[in-house]
């Protein structure tokens, strides 16, 4: 079985729209939304649907770890609400993990949906970074749960969660990529800055982290840097 889970935080603009995509139909795959106290009515989207409705305190890392606890699945897919899947991605995962069951997961192609130079350079760079290993939540990470809990699961962060996550993953055996269908992301948030800002707020962030500064502090910077 594969679990799909989804950390929400007012994302009623999106999160139907994902549920269709992912048809929530499917034998043999649950689906456990987990959202961290929404005030714009997604959870009453999610209850409209077939899925499991979590409430948690607020952060992705806490979400994602409460999801992953209480799925059931023999490989967990984690999900961002503003992400697109193209038709067939549980059957690429499913067929990926049995033809190679020395692999303890992987991700998706990642690509932005913005209509933009900054987002066809971010696909390109995307693609560079993953041919050496690193890659982000936003890709579409999918797990062996055995993996899962042999690395010890995602860490309550409160930024940098999803790398923290796959770096030890990387450490248990090659990870695999899906090229088709590939995984659209949103661009929004990079709306209205620039690419430089972004990019140098990337390797700051990047190295305070190895710098082991405390994820709130990262959190904090990130938010302000946006805002």
């Amino acid at each position: 079985m594969i679990s799909v889970i989804i950390p929400t935080m007012n994302e009623v603009g999106n999160l139907p729209s994902l549920l269709e995509e992912l048809g929530t139909h499917h034998s043999g795959v649950e689906f456990i939304v987990v959202d961290g106290g929404s005030t714009d009515g997604t959870r009453q989207v999610e209850l409209q649907k077939n899925v499991r409705l979590i409430e948690s305190a607020p952060g992705r890392g806490i979400q994602l770890k409460v999801g992953a606890s209480a799925a059931r699945g023999d490989i967990l897919w984690f999900l961002h609400a503003d992400c697109r899947v193209g038709q067939g991605a549980l059957a690429a995962i499913k067929n990926e993990m049995a033809m190679h069951p020395e692999s303890p997961g992987g991700n998706f192609r990642l690509l932005f949906d913005g209509d933009d130079d900054f987002s066809d350079w971010l696909n390109g760079f995307y693609a560079r970074i993953r041919a050496c290993g690193f890659y982000y939540g936003d890709s579409g990470v999918f797990v062996r749960r055995d993996a899962y809990l042999q690395v010890g699961g995602v860490r309550m962060l409160a930024l940098m969660e999803d790398y923290d996550f796959n770096r030890r993953l990387e450490r248990l055996g090659e990870t695999r990529v899906i090229e088709s269908p590939p995984l659209v992301t949103s661009s929004r948030r990079f709306e209205g800055r620039h690419k430089w800002a972004i990019i140098s707020q990337w390797l700051v962030i990047h190295a305070l982290f190895y710098l082991r500064v405390p994820s709130m502090g990262l959190a904090w910077l990130y938010n302000s840097t946006r805002r």
